[in-house]
């Protein structure tokens, strides 16, 4: 019996991929390049999986060119690269890599409030610059009683404001449905959406990115904040509209921003944010350690593998195409 074509465009450990080619026939497609353009017609229409990165585009054409799909699985948590609907019409099951990610991402999340609480960029510039001969560095700020708002309480959301209260911060969050399990253990308090804004020296963003999120940070939220107040952004970069973020902080609307993810990467150095002292931009690492790409690998693979196999997989984006198959 042929073993099932898949397409893996996502970097695979050796040993991942002997366990992977036990089982299937691959074919490699270097991450971001278009599926069906480097395969060709024939081929598309023989593939059962994929194993890719978020720069892969999965739509409509895609799908309509691979009528044996049956699973797609992401090397990320977000899926805002898969037209959802169209897989669920087609049939075809879409995994990602939930849980294994939350821990990296809230660490990279304080560290991006400490960076730019205690201007900690700038205070190893001023070191290596032999300016700390000349003087003593600027007084920065504390974050201990702050209030720490987070927009999305989700696994992430509750990891940060875990590492908050460590810190000593009041946490208030605004989510689609409030968390009354991490109200009632005293987590975070909810807010109405406006008050968030309002309401918190710093600002941490955790939502996904969807057609109802983009821009949905803009003027009018960026406006409602105080002018000691930073953003932070480690979900996606497209949620904040990034020209009204850059205007707020011209104006000095706002005190500064930490910014993990932003709306065209990689970031052109010619960008405005590039220039801002008091924006601190990482290179979209929040899940960038050895041992939870490891992880998410992992599990990216195991759920393709899984899934090939008739094994339902650990995490489903839609689990209800797992269930209809079953029945």
């Amino acid at each position: 019996m042929a073993k099932p074509l898949v397409v893996v465009s996502a970097p695979l450990p050796q040993d991942l991929r002997e366990q992977l080619a036990a089982q299937t026939e691959i074919i490699d497609v270097p991450t971001g390049q278009a599926i069906v353009q480097t395969l060709g017609a024939e081929q598309a229409r023989q593939v059962q999986g994929i194993l890719c990165t978020v720069r892969s585009k999965i739509d409509r054409d895609l799908l309509a060119a691979m009528p044996a799909l049956r699973v797609v699985s992401n090397f990320a948590v977000g899926f805002d690269n898969v037209d959802i609907p169209a897989m669920n019409e087609h049939g075809v099951l879409m995994c990602n890599t939930p849980k294994v990610l939350d821990g990296a991402v809230a660490d990279l999340t304080f560290g991006l409030i400490l960076c730019l609480a205690r201007n900690l960029v700038a205070g190893d510039a001023f070191v290596r610059s032999g300016a700390w001969t000349k003087g003593a560095f600027p007084l920065a700020h504390d974050i201990r009683g702050k209030t720490l708002g987070l927009l999305g309480m989700g696994r992430i959301g509750r990891e940060v404001a875990r590492i908050a209260h460590a810190f000593d911060m009041p946490v208030i969050y605004h989510n689609r449905r409030q968390d009354s399990e991490a109200e009632a253990s005293g987590l975070a308090s909810y807010r109405e959406r406006d008050a968030l804004f309002a309401e918190s020296d710093v600002l941490s963003i955790h939502i996904p990115l969807d057609p109802q999120t983009r821009h949905s940070i803009g003027a009018r939220e960026l406006g409602l904040m105080k002018p000691t107040a930073y953003l932070i952004n480690t979900a996606r970069g497209a949620v904040v509209d990034e020209a009204a973020l850059i205007a707020a902080l011209q104006a000095g609307r706002l005190a500064g921003a930490g910014l993990d993810v932003m709306e065209t990467e990689p970031l052109p150095p010619e960008s405005l944010l590039c220039a801002m002292p008091n924006v601190v931009l990482q290179a979209h690492i929040g899940s960038a350690t050895v041992e939870t790409r490891r992880a998410m690998i992992d599990l990216a693979a195991h759920n393709l593998m899984d899934a090939l196999a008739g094994k339902k997989p650990v995490a489903m984006v839609n689990p209800d195409i797992w269930e209809r198959r079953q029945a």
